[in-house]
């Protein structure tokens, strides 16, 4: 019996992977008929509105933010760790499920409210584009009570939602583009923090504050959103954040961006 085929099929699937590998994470990327084309829509226009902002391109590092209230989607860019972060866009959230408050079961049709990352790229996705965020993390778990606290949030494009944060097709189209660069280049942790309003707007509170005075029970929950919302407003620095044994989420404030992966 000959080996042939067998030692060949394995030096084909060895240099396989070996080129798979040698790929970066936006190559991998640009393979998808979808992505090339939302690269190809949006690179150039991109780079001349970076260039018009006196930003470098394409960016090391970004950093998400959202509001419900105002629906609102930030994105923040630098170049290193050691740099802070500059507003680049704000793009408007097309549409919200739900109201004011964290998400805490499955079917609650909440967007959730948190400190996330994106943990998944979804080129193929039914909504376009789709950029996967972690939840239900751990405060999310323990805060739900004992209740299924559901899954499959997405930043994506459509304009539809059950939960999700939808923009419109062009603009998730730039949003996913900077975040497949970051991922490239190395930030293995895109953050993505979800607030239910800004908390430094008095519109916006006195908003908040008639929902406190219902008896809601999130007022603890965004007092710890609003500690890490104040600290970014000073320094433009995304602050380590951790969670105690209940589930609450504890501002580190001197410690730096770099050891929050280490906390995860």
């Amino acid at each position: 019996m000959s080996i042939r085929p067998f030692f060949g099929t394995a030096l084909l699937l060895a240099f396989s992977t070996g080129v798979l590998q040698a790929q970066t994470f936006f190559q991998q990327q640009l393979a998808n008929a979808n992505f090339y084309s939302a690269y190809q829509n949006k690179d150039g226009r991109l780079k001349a509105e970076f260039a018009e902002k006196h930003l470098e391109y394409p960016p090391r590092y970004i950093y998400i933010r959202a509001f419900k209230y105002d629906s609102q989607l930030e994105v923040w860019v630098k170049q290193s760790m050691a740099d802070t972060f500059t507003l680049f866009k704000t793009y408007r959230i097309c549409a919200l499920s739900g109201t004011m408050g964290p998400k805490r079961k499955e079917g609650d049709r909440q967007v959730p409210e948190g400190f996330y990352y994106i943990n998944e790229f979804r080129p193929n996705s039914a909504y376009h584009l789709a950029l996967g965020l972690d939840y239900p993390n751990y405060t999310d778990r323990v805060l739900a009570g004992g209740s299924e606290a559901g899954g499959n949030i997405f930043i994506h494009g459509s304009c539809v939602t059950e939960g999700c944060i939808p923009l419109t097709d062009p603009q998730i189209e730039e949003v996913y583009l900077l975040a497949a660069y970051a991922r490239s280049e190395g930030q293995e942790f895109i953050p993505v923090h979800i607030f239910p309003i800004r908390f430094d707007q008095k519109a916006s509170l006195d908003y908040l504050d008639g929902i406190e005075q219902t008896g809601d029970l999130s007022l603890k929950f965004w007092q710890n959103l609003e500690n890490a919302y104040d600290y970014f407003q000073a320094t433009h620095q995304i602050p380590v954040i951790m969670y105690d044994s209940r589930g609450h989420y504890v501002l580190q404030e001197r410690a730096t961006e770099a050891a929050s992966l280490t906390a995860r």
